[in-house]
């Protein structure tokens, strides 16, 4: 980011030779994942009819990951449970809970008329520290939670204000800046805040010790904004692109804020008839940064509407040891237990980041922990939707049957996250020189043997998520009339071996809607073989920079590529557009 910096990176350059041993175990890793990968693939797709199982280190434990936690979703049993329901006028105070309805009603009954005792009151007051800056996978899980971004969508954005040069380098696991970025530190943040249209009076002051860290910045630094922020014209960018810029300059000063959260806990204990109710509250002191971050947040009108907002304890009126209270109303409350939540995009990311964390805690200085990388965690998901093994069901990844199916065939050596924990242990030893990269690989290979000579497929009896697909046609080819088809690479006519044979064919990989920014999807053809065009939003214009919608109509005059035109809506009569460009 400084010169400065750069120039002394180069006059201290470090002999190659000196990093022989990291270069042999990224090579050792490169070489490992791809073995496993494509013997485990072919393996499994073979011995289950040919549909492509697709395995690999990261991305198959991370789908067990996501078929154990539906599994206790769907093996989770709803019970009832009744509380007694203090109403104290200012606040109100819960029983235990109860499993049965006459146990509670009896207990409710005998508290009627009587006074309620203030048995004890305990006041803790407690701090809560800015935020550290985002590093790639923290970025993931909050755009998620705030805007429903995808990982992937995140990574995008993130790479796109790069280029602009509005962020740092995206792809990195530390959460600090280092020392020599903090002379201009001040500078930075008075910029950021000033680009920032919803911070109104930034004092200035900032604490240089909450982010500065060289100790804990590995490749890369954190992200954070860039002085290029000052002069961008921000109303210009595309909608995800300003809001993932806002959230990360937001992040930025509130991580420099001097100024801790302060609140006090309050919890309370009430007594009737021996039968003890509680209740708690909360009291802010000192907003500190969270003023900053509810600015923000109060700023985001389209954030997603399934963002959970703080939810903070009311504060509770001042109460004393052994003082006598009258309810107003005592009631019977009844709920039922929940069922674990599904993964989003965001908790599985955490999840992934802490898999296997007991493993890696006996690997010294483990620099990879978790399943994947900050870099390739949003491509591992990616890949299990893409693949058919899980599915966005609104912000919930879910893993389908297939993706079910498999996990429950594989040995758990290929899907526990413990077989990523051994390398990383063995990886580090090949770093230090303590193991040489061949006994390293020669372990890799056996393993791979052995898993391919031992290994019985338990092939089902009956036709299920594992069996080759049935193919149903898509539509009708508008050339010759014959049915559609999916392909691994493109949508086709049936009769492209009929004599003549039919040409038409629409590519998965269409130079056309790549540059939109769009995938040429099943459910996309379909539109355009039934009604000959498809409505589509959030079209990305290279020339621009912004997205846009339009009318995409299909143009097909029977040569070897199909083209498309645009349509837009008229705004006015004898003002409308009309755009054609080819495929």
């Amino acid at each position: 980011m400084e010169d400065r910096a750069i120039q002394d990176g180069f006059s201290h350059l470090l002999p190659g030779k000196d990093y022989e041993h990291l270069y042999q175990a990224a090579l050792c890793r490169a070489k490992a994942d791809w073995l496993v990968g494509i013997n485990g693939t072919r393996l499994f797709t073979c011995l289950y009819g040919g549909k492509t199982l697709t395995i690999g280190r990261v991305m198959t434990p991370t789908l067990a990951l996501l078929v154990e936690k539906e599994k206790s979703v769907l093996g989770f049993k709803k019970e009832k449970f009744y509380q007694i329901e203090l109403n104290l006028g200012d606040f109100c105070a819960y029983s235990s809970r109860y499993s049965h309805k006459p146990e509670a009603e009896k207990l409710r009954k005998s508290c009627l008329g009587l006074p309620v005792t203030v048995q004890s009151v305990t006041r803790q007051e407690k701090r809560e520290n800015p935020p550290k800056l985002y590093d790639l996978t923290t970025l993931q899980r909050e755009a998620n939670q705030i805007y429903g971004f995808t990982a992937q969508q995140t990574l995008d954005n993130l790479q796109l204000l790069y280029e602009k040069k509005l962020v740092t380098y995206p792809r990195t696991d530390s959460r600090y800046l280092t020392e020599d970025m903090a002379d201009g530190l001040p500078g930075l943040c008075q910029t950021v805040a000033d680009a920032l249209p919803f911070i109104q009076d930034f004092s200035g002051k900032i604490d240089h010790g909450n982010v500065i860290n060289n100790t804990k910045v590995s490749d890369h630094h954190a992200i954070i904004s860039t002085r290029g922020i000052a002069g961008a014209d921000l109303a210009a960018l595309p909608g995800s692109e300003r809001s993932l810029l806002f959230l990360i300059g937001t992040r930025l000063l509130c991580a420099v804020c001097p100024d801790s959260f302060i609140y006090a806990d309050t919890s309370v204990v009430l007594d009737c008839q021996d039968l003890l109710f509680t209740a708690s509250g909360r009291t802010e002191i000192s907003p500190g940064f969270k003023q900053i971050e509810r600015t923000f947040l109060g700023s985001q009108k389209k954030s997603s509407k399934s963002h959970e907002e703080e939810k903070t304890p009311v504060p509770l009126p001042e109460l004393k040891e052994d003082q006598s209270l009258s309810p107003k109303d005592i009631s019977l409350r009844e709920g039922k237990t929940s069922p674990p939540k599904r993964y989003t995009e965001g908790t599985l990311l955490r999840a992934m980041e802490m898999a296997g964390s007991e493993e890696f805690s006996q690997i010294e200085d483990a620099e990879r922990k978790g399943l994947g990388t900050p870099a390739t965690r949003a491509g591992v998901i990616e890949k299990l939707v893409k693949g058919g093994f899980a599915e966005r069901k609104g912000k919930q990844l879910i893993p389908t049957q297939k993706g079910i199916e498999l996990t429950d065939l594989l040995p758990d050596s290929i899907k526990s996250a413990k077989l990523t924990a051994e390398w990383e242990a063995n990886l580090k030893e090949v770093e230090k020189g303590n193991l040489t990269p061949e006994k390293f690989m020669d372990g890799i290979i056996q393993m791979v043997e052995n898993l391919v000579h031992t290994y019985h497929a338990a092939v089902p009896e009956k036709k299920n998520a594992l069996s080759p697909p049935e193919r149903e046609p898509i539509g009708k080819c508008p050339r010759c009339g014959k049915a559609v088809y999916e392909g691994k690479k493109s949508f086709f006519c049936s009769g492209f071996r009929a004599s003549p044979p039919c040409g038409f064919v629409l590519w998965k990989d269409n130079p056309y809607f790549r540059s939109k920014r769009k995938e040429l999807t099943k459910e996309v053809v379909a539109g355009f073989l039934t009604h000959g065009k498809v409505k589509m939003t959030g079209l990305y214009s290279e020339k621009k920079g912004v997205c846009y919608d339009a009318m995409v109509v299909m143009e097909d005059t029977g040569g070897k590529y199909v083209n498309f035109k645009l349509e837009f809506k008229q705004r006015k009569e004898g003002d409308g557009r009309e755009r054609k460009e080819g495929n």
